[in-house]
């Protein structure tokens, strides 16, 4: 057998040159990696991830808001503060005050605004966007919280809004009713 080169004999991976071995075993590890990643990614997607909320007491669309959370996977750690303290976490946080709602929230580095839907927060954690976070300004009536029986189903257009670092913002979804 010459150096470098498989023979027909040579069928088992000891006996081919080190280049080759080592190319096989990289082959492998990155089939075997590309098989498990689905199942990691799945993984990651099904693991609750922490809202921290920071809202009044007083506020029951936020308690409806947390509840919506919580029925959709969500761990949620609340911080019933004042109305000025509130203010001041939304602008520490760097959450522009046109943005603003009736409470404020964090998960895995982004700043919740206001009744955004469980189903963005996942697709911003899915998607990963270099963003401060999301925002749904003002408090409208059909958005989760906003949904209860005391409004007789009535929905109003809405859109959930990507907030970038510098105050600007684009329309993540449309909820157009």
């Amino acid at each position: 057998m010459q150096s470098g080169h498989i023979t027909q004999q040579s069928i088992f991976l000891k006996d081919a040159p080190p280049m080759m071995r080592n190319t096989f075993l990289t082959r492998r590890a990155l089939v075997i990696s590309a098989l498990f990643l689905p199942l990691a990614k799945t993984q990651a997607a099904n693991t609750p991830s922490l809202v921290e909320v920071w809202k009044t007491s007083s506020c029951g669309c936020c308690h409806n808001w947390v509840a919506h959370l919580n029925a959709n996977g969500f761990e949620v750690k609340t911080n019933d503060i004042s109305e000025s303290a509130k203010a001041a976490k939304r602008l520490g946080l760097g959450m522009p005050l046109k943005f603003a709602s009736c409470h404020t929230a964090v998960i895995q580095g982004y700043v919740l605004e206001g009744h955004v839907p469980a189903s963005e927060i996942r697709r911003l954690l899915s998607e990963r966007p270099l963003a401060l976070g999301l925002a749904v300004p003002g408090m409208p009536i059909g958005s989760p919280g906003m949904d209860g029986p005391a409004y007789g189903g009535r929905k109003d257009a809405y859109a959930v809004l990507l907030v970038q670092r510098e105050g600007t913002s684009t329309v993540f979804q449309d909820h157009r009713r």
